[in-house]
């Protein structure tokens, strides 16, 4: 299984950060792609997978910080996308949920790294939160790009058909096993091929609801980790009607494919 989203520096890690990758190992998660969220956090992910083959990274500016961007921002970013170690430019996107930034500063800090995705030659990690039609009018303005996956996608089923209209992957996490709130996602995310299919964690958040209590992390009930993407591959086998096997077989497919990751 490969783990295309899982924010491994979050302080909830400081902890045991090197037994998390171990018990992922050990459930049969091979790679991580680690998450990088503002200026710093790109920095520290890069020096991170430095002397790992296992996990790879982002580089980019979360809608959340786009308000905290300084002049130069944009050079020092797309150097920092330069490096092998990098996998895709982001996370980025807009999130009209929270505004933590303004709707204006996330755009312009939006378009700004599409543009510097298209330099370097390596695709998206995107962030929508109820700001789908913003989203994909940025995306679909922007011809250069050379993949696009919706991360962490929680939408409607418009929102899903246009996106796979326009080609791009989507991210499923826990969220599609919460058979409370995560029942409209249920009942549309088998219109995803599994070709465009890919699973992420988006650890420590989003605890998958079929995980057993025993598998849980102890020192934080409600922390996921990677070792439990296991449980949004039943998930999402159950709802196909195939097997696990099948589920694995193709988002690994997509994620190498997708993140030129060999």
């Amino acid at each position: 299984m490969i783990d295309i989203g899982a924010n491994l520096l979050h302080s909830q890690f400081d902890g045991d950060r090197d037994e998390v990758i171990e018990r992922a190992h050990t459930a049969g998660v091979t790679r991580i792609l680690l998450t990088a969220t503002d200026l710093s956090t790109s920095v520290a992910a890069i020096e991170f997978c430095s002397n790992r083959n296992d996990i790879r990274c982002t580089t980019g500016v979360h809608p959340h910080a786009a308000k905290d961007v300084e002049a130069g921002w944009t050079s020092t970013l797309s150097k920092l996308a330069t490096s092998p170690l990098v996998k895709a430019v982001g996370e980025m996107g807009l999130d009209y949920n929270r505004n933590f930034s303004s709707p204006e500063q996330q755009r312009a800090v939006f378009h700004s790294q599409l543009d510097i995705a298209e330099q370097v030659g390596k695709p998206v990690f995107v962030h929508d939160r109820e700001a789908a039609d913003d989203v994909l009018d940025a995306l679909t303005s922007h011809n250069g790009l050379v993949g696009v996956v919706v991360h962490c996608f929680t939408g409607g089923k418009k929102e899903l058909d246009d996106y796979l209209s326009a080609g791009f992957h989507i991210g499923i996490t826990g969220w599609v096993c919460d058979q409370r709130r995560g029942q409209p996602l249920r009942d549309i995310v088998t219109r995803v091929p599994l070709s465009r299919l890919l699973i992420e964690t988006d650890a420590p958040y989003l605890l998958p609801h079929n995980a057993p209590a025993n598998e849980v992390a102890t020192r934080n009930k409600r922390r996921n980790e990677p070792a439990l993407l296991k449980y949004v591959v039943a998930q999402l086998a159950q709802l196909y009607g195939t097997d696990e096997l099948a589920i694995v077989t193709a988002t690994s497919r997509n994620a190498t494919e997708l993140f030129d990751w060999e």
